[in-house]
């Protein structure tokens, strides 16, 4: 299973000389449902997200607050032809594989059982019915990918990609529970195949044709703080079928299937102790007004004090990265083109004092290591130079990598992880995907924007700080700027035929 994941990750690599296997060409017009859905199942309303709310109910209008801020529409998008739909969590290529499922017992308002979340229609679908329980209310939600939704565009390096955006996921929920009041923990040492059947993703009479999904993380939601574990396996009475989401898919990619099977497992034993939480100021609205940018202004220039808010969001003890008791294992290098005081150059912010010695061991040895003591963090520069034109290039030659105030490649401690447990592959590109969210909503606090880049060319970024073998890989690369606004582009209301409560009124529901 090791060798598998090792051999993936290999193969899927851009290079200079290269590109990971992909298809030769695309069908825009035919290309997959971005919505699952179950087809016969009972279907529950949900209210939308108040307009002001810094605290929500424990119950149904609480959870439709949630998921309206974590998995729902932000709006939609046109121009000429074309429409599309934006989402609370980013997806490459706006193809969005993470499906998101309820699981709830005693919770008032909600049917115990399994439900689906219909992001399109802001609706639950119930899955499974249980028999009614009894104790305190108790709430899940269940993360899945269809890796499909990105093979169809992206080809083997697609697997990558779910990973990632499981990880933009993952910081998107704990960032709405955090904002609603409540608190977000990951089920750990849950296995693939429990979890697979708890969301019923093992029904294979339910699937048919449709394209599987492939279970990722269990999260329970707490009125304030506690301790998660699993829900106990329930009979209970199913219904609905899955959608075909592509009925003449023109390409397969079986090294796809590989890799999810080699990665499949749980946690084990790798945890730290967590320190108690520092919770952020993100609001609904920052949340809702999240998106990726196209194209930055070249002439701007960021303040420094915005520079390192954002680089301290990144610190492990802080909010969302409480979600889970893992050692943070995912750095950022940083390619500064343009903040005010500071050189340009690439620089080093370790997140924790294991990775900085593992970088300082695998780095060139002419760095300069030279801390910026005025950003009160762990951040280094490492070496002066005018980085555009090499960011534009390593960013596989797209003008953000250079045009941005800054560019990230996220560097991951990885081949004796990997080695350890194989599971560990996901979970590093989750953590990767989570620190690109907390880089989303802090360049957003900014008033700049942010955009998440799966393409970039691994190898030769690795060589660019002196690595040479896997101890290190970077998993994901990011960048930061101004925007520029394309006027063309029509903006409508997400969700038009439903309204926006100002608050929740003291009965716990919308008003």
């Amino acid at each position: 299973m090791t060798e598998t994941a090792f051999a993936y990750h290999q193969r899927t690599k851009h290079g200079f000389g290269g590109f990971a296997a992909s298809p030769d060409t695309l069908d825009w017009d035919a290309q997959p449902n971005p919505f699952r859905e179950f087809l016969g199942a009972e279907k529950i309303d949900l209210d939308l997200a108040p307009q002001n709310c810094s605290s929500a109910p424990f119950s149904r209008a609480g959870l439709g607050a949630l998921l309206h801020l974590s998995f729902g529409l932000s709006a939609w998008k046109s121009f000429g032809p074309d429409r599309w739909a934006l989402r609370c969590n980013p997806s490459s290529g706006n193809l969005h594989p993470t499906e998101s499922y309820v699981l709830s017992e005693n919770f008032p308002g909600v049917a115990d059982g399994l439900h689906h979340y219909l992001s399109r229609d802001h609706v639950l679908e119930q899955r499974r019915a249980d028999p009614p329980g009894e104790g305190p209310p108790r709430l899940w939600i269940g993360l899945s990918s269809i890796p499909w939704r990105e093979a169809w565009k992206y080809g083997e390096r697609a697997f990558r990609y779910c990973q990632l955006d499981l990880g933009h996921a993952l910081g998107a929920l704990a960032y709405a529970a955090n904002t609603l009041g409540f608190s977000a923990k990951m089920v750990e040492n849950l296995d693939s195949a429990p979890l697979s059947r708890l969301l019923g993703l093992d029904r294979a009479e339910d699937f048919g044709r449709a394209e599987r999904e492939d279970a990722d993380a269990l999260i329970e939601i707490f009125e304030r703080e506690g301790a998660p574990s699993a829900p106990a396996d329930k009979i209970g009475l199913w219904s609905g079928a899955a959608n075909l989401l592509d009925a003449r898919p023109m390409y397969r990619w079986p090294v796809i299937d590989d890799v999810v099977q080699a990665t499949l497992g749980s946690a084990g034993e790798n945890f730290v102790a967590t320190a108690p939480r520092e919770a952020k100021d993100i609001t609904a609205e920052l949340i809702l007004q999240r998106r990726s940018a196209q194209a930055f202004n070249p002439k701007h220039r960021m303040a420094p004090d915005e520079f390192f808010a954002m680089l301290a969001a990144l610190a492990p003890q802080k909010s969302p990265f409480d979600l889970w008791s893992f050692s943070p294992r995912v750095h950022p290098l940083l390619f500064v083109h343009r903040v005010e005081g500071l050189p340009q150059g690439l620089y080093a912010l370790p997140r924790s004092a294991a990775g900085e010695a593992l970088m300082r061991q695998n780095f060139f040895a002419d760095f300069l290591w030279r801390k910026v003591e005025e950003a009160n963090l762990p951040l280094y520069l490492l070496k002066e130079m005018d980085a555009r034109g090499l960011a534009r290039r390593l960013f596989c030659n797209q003008g953000i990598g250079g045009d941005s105030s800054f560019g990230v490649a996220l560097l991951a401690e990885f081949s004796p992880l990997v080695a350890q447990n194989p599971w560990r592959y996901r979970q590093l590109h989750w953590e990767a995907g989570l620190i690109g969210q907390v880089l989303y909503l802090e360049a957003e606090r900014q008033n700049l924007r942010g955009t998440g880049i799966g393409c970039y060319f691994d190898d030769e970024t690795h060589a660019l700080f002196g690595l040479k073998d896997q101890n290190l890989q970077s998993l994901y690369h990011f960048t930061v700027g101004l925007p520029y606004v394309d006027s063309r582009i029509a903006t409508e209301p997400a969700y038009p035929t439903k309204s926006r409560p100002e608050f929740f009124a003291h009965d716990g529901s919308n008003a």
